[in-house]
């Protein structure tokens, strides 16, 4: 995953970098101050991320933005902008169809949250549907579903019946028991944590205990929540660290 800082004022723009540094080591990250030093790096990295402020050294940062644009690989990248003049944030979704925008100083947890959002649905971006790994399931008899397994978020089985939740919605697989839906998955970042419950670890923002014997799964950008069983709670943990 590559990163664009745009940034002209030093400090802020080594604290964003060290922000992001702390999600993942294989990030690479580069950075500049200026608009031609920023289309120079575009021109010879391929660039996933870019957090681009408003107002950069000689030039604007929205300039830079809507150049980018009109490059075709960088047609649909993710863009934020770093500001503090929210009278721009229109103007910059409007002509550059931006992603976000981070108000400065930078929240830790909303840079954070942002980026690993960013990383996790790029495949959808950048991959094609033949390359990523998909199951087929019977929604009905004589109607079949296909999902894509990096998209599922957790898997809740009451009764017999699945009720699969992904980023694209919930569906109902009925007649399919926890194990099995696992073995048809097949996938290590997919796993059991209730006897009702599976789970995937790339996907969980913050796991809180109930009680001693039972914690709640929340996950990025989801509202409903999973259970996590005494059980399983050493392994889930282990994974999600």
């Amino acid at each position: 995953m590559n990163v664009l800082i745009a940034e002209d004022d030093i400090i802020q723009r080594k604290s964003l970098k060290k922000t992001l540094q702390q999600i993942d080591k294989d990030i690479n990250i580069y950075e500049c101050e200026d608009k031609d030093e920023a289309l120079e790096i575009t021109s010879s990295y391929d660039i996933d991320i870019f957090y681009i402020d408003i107002s950069l050294k000689n030039s604007s940062g929205l300039d830079f933005a809507i150049n980018l644009r009109k490059i075709p690989k960088y047609e649909f990248s993710f863009i934020v902008f770093l500001t503090t003049h929210v009278e721009y944030i229109t103007q910059s979704f409007k002509q550059t169809h931006c992603y976000d925008f981070i108000l400065k100083p930078y929240n830790t947890d909303d840079v954070v949250n942002m980026t690993k959002r960013f990383i996790l649905y790029s495949g959808n971006i950048h991959g094609t549907p033949k390359d990523k790994i998909y199951v087929i399931f019977e929604i009905i008899k004589g109607i079949n579903l296909k999902v894509y397994v990096d998209e599922i978020i957790f898997i809740e089985v009451k009764l017999r019946t699945c009720m699969v939740h992904t980023v694209n919605g919930v569906y109902k697989v009925n007649k399919l028991a926890l194990k099995n839906i696992l073995k048809l998955i097949n996938c290590d970042n997919i796993i059991q944590c209730h006897k009702s419950f599976a789970v995937n670890i790339k996907y969980i923002s913050k796991i809180e205990s109930v009680d001693n014997k039972l914690s709640e799964i929340y996950f990025e950008n989801y509202d409903e929540s999973a259970f996590l069983g005494y059980k399983y709670k050493n392994t889930v943990l282990e994974k999600f660290h």
